[in-house]
């Protein structure tokens, strides 16, 4: 049966509801920090050359670029229909703007975004997404992101919860060259010229590309858009030498060994603004008005909101209720708290998945039917379903406009 045969199916048979299997990445360079429920005894199931698995990747259709060793479709999304299989990516590509709807699909030609979750004991190390300029260099596009902390998977805050982001007002450019050029020394000390920020779980940040950030230890739900660049700009994170390889990592072959240009990939306004949280902070807001949501049945929170490239939303219906939830645009979701059943499917919150195991966590809706209204049911009297939905630039007319 061809792709598109499998994927038309899969279309059918979910009303334009689509379930996708669990997709696992491993970081050579981090240590898991264990809250996204893969079973203890998998997060080296890849061999401990290729690291833990540190992230789950959802409604992807962007390959994780993991270096030499990177698996065929690492980080890509399957559908899954009666037994088989098709590349998310594949599916798009073959039923196009009958997933994506006529709007996103004549703009983009693709799906344009992916979320994740990143899970880490620790902190991440001080690094740079290139904005679309830098990383068109590369042949690649520009990553802005977002994260947000969900409380069903931060039962413990790891060992750092705080994030760098930017860089102290009165520092010099030189003085980002001169700790640049000391990465191969050791520990070069590019977060004593960063700013740390605590982490509250229950909301997030907006991270344009450009600005410097060490992402804390909280686990993170991150929309953003389809694109993997990135450089390390910090040479030890805790114990761990970060590889120089990293810190030229999308750079144009020809620039590498130059530091000037690592500093010329930093946004330098945004990063020395003093009003960096008030511009990037992310506190949820209602989609309405709380007390008329609930009186529904639900509560929609916006949880991402700054960026032009994707949104996100934290939904929850109350125990006992039937909701139908509609949306401007196609989605990803993925369930985090709770079960019951959306549309024809059945959906539940796992408690712990083994490596290569089946879920019925995660799925991806059709423009047509998230316009149309997707029905949730909660058949529980006391646990609320609690889903993040991820969308892609323009799906919604309301969004709030901040920062």
């Amino acid at each position: 049966m061809s792709s598109r045969d499998i994927a038309q199916r899969a279309l059918d048979q979910g009303n334009g509801i689509m379930r996708l299997t669990p997709t696992w990445v491993p970081r050579v360079f981090c240590v898991p920090g264990r809250r996204i429920k893969l079973h203890p005894d998998d997060y080296y199931a890849l061999g401990g050359h290729r690291g833990g698995i540190d992230e789950r990747w959802f409604a992807s259709t962007t390959p994780a670029d993991n270096g030499p060793d990177t698996s065929v479709n690492e980080g890509l999304s399957h559908i899954i229909v009666e037994g088989e299989t098709v590349l998310l990516r594949e599916a798009i590509d073959e039923l196009q703007a009958a997933i994506l709807g006529d709007a996103l699909w004549d703009a983009f030609k693709c799906w344009p975004m992916y979320s994740k979750f990143f899970d880490n004991q620790g902190a991440l190390p001080l690094h740079i997404h290139h904005d679309d300029e830098f990383a068109a260099k590369v042949n690649a596009v520009g990553k802005p992101e977002a994260y947000y902390f969900p409380p069903q998977v931060n039962n413990h805050g790891g060992d750092f919860p705080y994030t760098f982001f930017g860089i102290q007002p009165g520092v010099t450019k030189d003085q980002v060259r001169e700790v640049l050029s000391k990465f191969t020394d050791g520990d070069n000390h590019i977060t004593d010229l960063s700013a740390a920020f605590r982490l509250f779980p229950g909301t997030g940040w907006n991270v344009p590309p450009g600005v410097l950030h060490a992402p804390g230890s909280l686990c993170t739900y991150e929309p953003q858009k389809a694109s993997d660049v990135f450089a390390m700009y910090q040479s030890l994170t805790g114990d761990k030498i970060i590889p120089e390889e990293l810190l030229w990592k999308d750079s144009p072959a020809d620039q590498r060994g130059n530091f000037d240009y690592l500093v010329d990939v930093i946004d330098w306004e945004q990063n020395i603004d003093p009003e960096f949280r008030a511009k990037h902070f992310c506190p949820p807001i209602p989609v309405a008005p709380l007390e008329e949501m609930r009186t529904q049945g639900y509560e929609d929170r916006w949880i991402t909101y700054m960026s032009d490239d994707f949104s996100a939303k934290e939904l929850t219906i109350l125990p006992g209720a039937s909701v139908t939830i509609t949306d401007g645009g196609p989605y990803g979701m993925i369930m985090m708290q709770g079960h019951g059943t959306m549309g024809v499917w059945d959906i539940e919150t796992p408690t712990l998945i083994r490596y290569g195991q089946l879920t019925n966590d995660e799925y991806f809706v059709s423009a047509e039917a998230a316009k149309e209204g997707v029905t949730i049911t909660n058949p529980s009297q006391c646990d609320p379903i609690v889903m993040l939905k991820h969308f892609g630039p323009n799906a919604h007319d309301n969004m709030p406009k901040i920062g």
